[in-house]
């Protein structure tokens, strides 16, 4: 360790665990020699040390996922090598297990997709998996998954050598320094303050303090919602043949890991009802420190354990650990700049996975801070995606029991969070509950998923990858938009009001599209970075010469914001503010739109007078409402903004007229469906920060000759340029009506793998399940091509043909909009 503190550097990481050293060598390994990790105690003293050390990939559902797993498990495989510092990696293998259909299912249809991205997880039979874990009971078990080159690794060993690859770069590590205060100037993040009054000043500072970074980043205004809760594992005595090289097993229905540990076996438990950890914050001298255990509200769960590995019931406890580990809302890692303090930057809230994923996310976080961009897809795990709401106490309090299970149980397409619900709720929301809606929950909003006949049919009976007893309401839903009229609530909606001299200015540099438009018109643009990837994919609504409203979804709100703020210059004169709450929207769509509203307004909703992406403030009652004319689900249609103090009546006018044209509530499983029978984009969800507008398919929303240019114009240049792209999104369409997609599937041109669906859901016009994903060849995918070869789209080891399409393969000359 260096001994005497410096007073300045380039970039200072607080925390000297498994993220902070991760961090450190990921920077060195691109140059960055000046790097200094203060750590208050000792290297791994906060959660490091107690680590089960896992090097197992789970069932990974996005490319970054497995791109940051694995570039985990190669780093820790091959460090040895060059510090001299074993990482006590072993890749003994690891074995899931099933013991129900839904659970084979969900494995069988992610294994192609982590096969495609270096992760060998292949089926083996129910006796292989015996005859791998020996000291198991798998009776009961329908199927098992094995990855031999999984593994294990020793968390100080592993810590250490990443300090030794990192001193052996250039960086700087001391212990015993405890930082106090964020520095801060003009927004902008200017080092350190330690206990002891000293101050360091760096460039840069990097928050991976582990469950002490939400009180630190909130010490600094910085929002970093995440939350410690008691954690457990179990070693039993010595177990006579007990091999050294057991698998690594993960049984879901136990919620439970098994792996051998030093002659005894290790159970790891993630159970639901699982138990937070001081609230208020952790104590700074918290150091190597354990949890009594609550043997009470644990017992039931060891029982449980047990019952896989009956034969060692009666071996004796060496140790019942219990220590904390931090977790976030959505079980997902805060990595990237932080949206209040410029050049600050966070990875922290690994959930229980700092030693798995800790190298990935050190060095997803090097690169974006060296590179100011990120090398993989963050729109999952930017720190930016939070409010303020989902890290109150309270919140905290009841959203962590959930939150253990939920990592480790069984997973469905549309699950959601149980607790910690109603942080927002649409302003119609009680009146939506009376028709029926059944309520999902994404990024703290209430949504409505879908509508049943009556409010007490508003329930799932079962989850299921298969139908639900909802479809047939949701299939309902989708023929309504297309031949009458849907309501659907989408107040969820980020909505800002942009305003000011430079607002022009400001969104112009930002968009890829022309947005220096009459007021009155609607632009579709993309944003994107220095790189051409997607930052954004919206709308922009000029208002008036100097007012916009800028409209995206929920999940890009902080993004959003964040990107508004942090372009505009310091001559220029913008404000924005957040119009979410102060309005709702009522989207109202299909043939019949025009005849519904034009019941309930006086004024002239005819295409003449209020043509397609045009808006206009219209009255409905006694409200004046901006009506925008807009779709996003390939119908004639309209998003009413409506002031909230105004919603319900003007929701209860729109019903009640309605009932003239067949109007429906309809919710987001019928946005989905709808919308990719159009092939519509959706940032976050099929487009991310690593693609771009060019290869998406959205080069007629790209005006490279605008005036001024605009970020990321000149590599959009390059890539439009050389022609026809190797790799184009295209839409699917299963020629078989039975099987659905989901998201994940493999792509297949003339019996050769090509790609992978970002997503899916069922074209009940189209007459079968439809997704859209990146499809790349050798040579340029021509349409000739893509209309001449044989496709094949992979669902749980089985191909079903599939036609690909480059226009949306309903309405693709967007007729029924434009009416």
């Amino acid at each position: 360790m260096a001994t005497e503190l410096p007073t300045q550097t380039q970039t200072l990481i607080i925390g000297g665990g498994s993220i902070g050293c991760n961090t450190a060598y990921q920077l060195t390994k691109l140059g960055m020699k000046d790097v200094v990790v203060l750590e208050q105690g000792q290297l791994t003293s906060g959660t490091t040390w107690h680590a089960a050390g896992l090097i197992v990939a789970g069932l990974l559902k996005s490319e970054s996922e497995c791109e940051i797993y694995t570039l985990g498990r190669d780093l820790y495989a091959n460090l040895e090598k060059e510090t001299g510092i074993s990482t006590g990696f072993r890749d003994v293998g690891y074995l899931q297990i099933a013991s129900n259909q839904e659970r084979v299912h969900e494995m069988r249809r992610l294994a192609p997709f982590m096969r495609r991205h270096g992760i060998n997880m292949h089926e083996i039979s129910t006796q292989e998996a015996q005859d791998l874990f020996p000291i198991g009971d798998l009776s009961d078990v329908l199927s098992a998954f094995y990855i031999p080159e999984d593994g294990r690794a020793n968390p100080v060993d592993v810590t250490m050598s990443l300090a030794k690859g990192a001193r052996m770069g250039g960086a700087q590590f001391f212990e015993g320094v405890t930082v106090v205060e964020i520095m801060i100037k003009n927004g902008v993040t200017t080092g350190v303050r330690l206990a002891t009054g000293e101050t360091i000043t760096a460039e840069n500072v990097v928050i991976c303090a582990g469950m002490w970074s939400r009180q630190l980043g909130a010490s600094a205004g910085i929002n970093l919602p995440l939350q410690a809760a008691e954690h457990y594992y179990l070693i039993t005595e010595n177990i006579q043949g007990l091999s050294r090289d057991l698998p690594v097993l993960e049984d879901p229905s136990t919620y439970t890991y098994y792996r051998e540990e030093v002659g005894g076996l290790m159970l790891g438990l993630f159970e639901p009802g699982a138990a937070a950890w001081n609230l208020d914050g952790i104590p700074d001298s918290f150091s190597f420190g354990e949890i009594t255990p609550d043997w009470d509200r644990m017992t039931p769960h060891l029982e449980k354990a047990f019952s896989r590995v009956p034969s060692i019931i009666d071996t004796g406890v060496r140790k019942f650990f219990c220590g904390p580990e931090s977790f976030t809302p959505d079980l997902a890692p805060l990595v990237g700049e932080t949206p209040e303090v410029r050049n600050c930057y966070v990875a922290a809230g690994l959930n229980s996975l700092g030693i798995l994923n800790g190298a990935g996310t050190g060095y997803v976080l090097a690169h974006w801070i060296v590179n100011g961009l990120a090398p993989i897809d963050v729109t999952a795990i930017n720190v930016n995606r939070f409010t303020h709401s989902e890290n109150t106490p309270a919140f905290r309090r009841d959203r962590t029991p959930e939150l253990l299970g939920r990592l480790f149980g069984q997973h469905y397409h549309n699950d959601a969070p149980q607790s910690a619900r109603d942080v927002k709720r649409s302003v119609l929301h009680d009146r939506l509950m009376a028709a029926g809606a059944f309520f999902t929950e994404g990024h703290g909003w209430e949504m409505t998923d879908w509508f049943a006949p009556s409010p007490e049919q508003a329930n799932i009976e079962k989850y299921s990858w298969f139908r639900q007893n909802w479809w047939a309401w949701h299939a309902e839903e989708h023929k309504a938009a297309r031949e009458d009229v849907i309501l659907m609530d989408m107040s969820l909606m980020s909505k800002f009001m942009v305003q000011g001299r430079d607002a022009c200015a400001l969104l112009s540099r930002l968009s890829c599209n022309q947005v220096d438009v009459e007021p009155g018109r609607i632009v579709y643009t993309q944003w994107v970075n220095e790189d051409g990837g997607f930052e954004g994919d919206l709308t922009v609504t000029r208002l008036a010469l100097d007012k916009y409203l800028v409209i995206c979804g929920e999940n890009a709100h902080g993004h959003t914001e964040m990107r508004m703020n942090r372009y505009i210059r310091e001559d220029e004169f913008v404000t924005i503010f957040d119009a979410t709450a102060a309005t709702a929207q009522i989207n109202i769509h299909g043939p019949k739109a025009r005849d519904l509203l034009q019941q309930v307004s006086f004024a002239d909703m005819s295409n003449e007078a209020f043509p397609y992406l045009t808006a206009r403030e219209i009255d409905i009652g006694y409200a004046c409402v901006l009506a925008i004319r807009v779709t996003y689900v390939g119908e004639l249609g309209w998003e009413l903004h409506v002031p909230t103090l105004n919603a319900t009546q003007v929701y209860d006018q729109l019903v009640e007229a309605g009932q003239e044209f067949g109007l429906r509530h309809a919710g987001l499983q019928t946005l989905s469906s709808l919308r990719l029978e159009k092939a519509y984009r959706d940032f976050g969800v099929d487009v991310d920060n690593t693609d771009n507008p060019i290869e998406a398919g959205l080069g007629f929303a790209v005006k490279l000759d605008k005036a001024g240019g605009f970020i990321g114009r000149d590599a959009l240049a390059a890539i439009k340029d050389k022609g026809v792209p190797c790799c184009r999104m295209l839409q699917f369409l299963l020629h078989d009506p039975e099987p659905l997609l989901y998201g994940n599937e493999l792509i297949y041109l003339d019996g050769r793998e090509v790609g992978y669906l970002q997503v899916g859901a069922y074209g009940h016009t189209l007459g079968g399940a439809v997704g859209i994903g990146f499809a790349r060849t050798e040579s340029p995918l021509t349409a000739k091509i893509i209309n001449a070869g044989q496709w094949q789209v992979e669902i749980a080891g089985q191909r079903y043909t599939a036609q690909a399409s480059l226009k949306p393969l309903y309405d693709p000359n967007m007729e029924r909009i434009k009416c």
